[in-house]
């Protein structure tokens, strides 16, 4: 059998600032095979996007990956040459950010970047390359492409310097595209564009993704598999459907439930309590302990993340039961 397209084993990446070391990344495993979507979810600190910057190389210090294996088809990043990882950066892994200007430069215009992007992977002639960049612009709904590849970015809006931005990290057709709440300043009509297209890429290329989100509603559509990140480790994982369908976490049970549309009209809406403790200064034993309704005196030690269910994983040591959560 292929090696999976990306095999995670206990990543951990820290940060060593004066005030302490911050564990933003702390034993983290998951694998996305050929063709597939992982939705990587979780509260703002999570450490999700610490991981997708982990894995392609663009964690800054004071952080670094203290320990783990990242392995792309086989070959362990984390042990390679930073001229190794320029070569597979923007070429078989891309990566799209939640702000497009990060990747965008404000003083060239839109073709000179585009087509620089694949002649730095690509020896194809300036042509050709505008012919690919051309195409993918149209291919992320860009109307009169020719006409935006002469424009600057601050020439587009915002949703548009966005669309810009997916299209440089589709250039390529990846095998690994890392995604960074890339929608979440898109309308709805270019968002559900925008997703079936890289759901097509995925099925016809693929081309394997790592969408990382706080919508749920998203990762619902799009996503094979979910991992659902707290405090910079992972707490359940497993197929999305179910998973969202019965969560074995309290955690996950708290953020699908914080969904407005799964409140009745009229009552208040539901909210985990409290809020995500700091990665400087985190409680001994589970690191939820403080917000969760089923928490006990066992919950003073740290929980091992575990398979209660075929293909299902949660760290807990009160797990939900489909039982108790569908009578909840």
């Amino acid at each position: 059998m292929a090696a999976p397209t990306l095999e995670v084993r206990n990543l951990r990446t820290h940060f060593f600032t004066r005030a302490g070391v911050v564990k933003a990344v702390d034993d983290v495993s998951f694998t996305v095979e050929r063709g597939k979507v992982l939705g990587l979810v979780g509260e703002s600190g999570s450490g999700k996007s610490v991981t997708g910057f982990s894995i392609i190389g663009l964690v800054d210090p004071p952080g670094r990956v203290v320990g783990g294996q990242i392995l792309f088809q086989g070959r362990d990043l984390a042990r390679i040459s930073e001229e190794e990882m320029r070569d597979l950066r923007g070429n078989r892994i891309a990566m799209i950010f939640q702000d497009p200007m990060m990747t965008l430069n404000p003083v060239l215009r839109v073709d000179t970047q585009m087509i620089e992007t694949v002649l730095a992977h690509k020896k194809v002639s300036a042509e050709e390359a505008r012919q690919r960049a051309r195409d993918t612009l149209g291919m992320v709904g860009i109307p009169s492409p020719d006409e935006r590849l002469k424009s600057y970015p601050h020439q587009f809006s915002g949703g548009m310097r966005q669309r810009v931005a997916i299209a440089i990290a589709l250039l390529h057709e990846p095998d690994l595209i890392i995604a960074d709440e890339p929608t979440t300043a898109l309308d709805v009509t270019i968002q559900g564009q925008i997703l079936a297209e890289v759901q097509k890429l995925a099925a016809t290329t693929g081309t394997s993704l790592i969408w990382i989100t706080h919508d749920l509603s998203v990762v619902a559509g799009l996503a094979d598999d979910i991992a659902v990140m707290y405090a910079g480790r992972i707490v359940e994982k497993g197929d999305v459907s179910a998973v969202l369908d019965a969560p074995l976490h309290p955690y996950t049970s708290g953020l699908i439930g914080s969904v407005p549309s799964r409140n009745k009209r009229g009552e208040p809406l539901r909210q985990i309590p409290g809020m995500t403790p700091s990665l400087l200064n985190l409680p001994p034993g589970c690191a939820f302990r403080s917000r969760c309704p089923r928490a006990a005196e066992a919950c003073l030690a740290e929980p091992e993340i575990r398979e209660l269910l075929p293909g299902r994983q949660v760290r807990c040591f009160h797990p939900l039961s489909e039982t108790s959560e569908q009578a909840a």
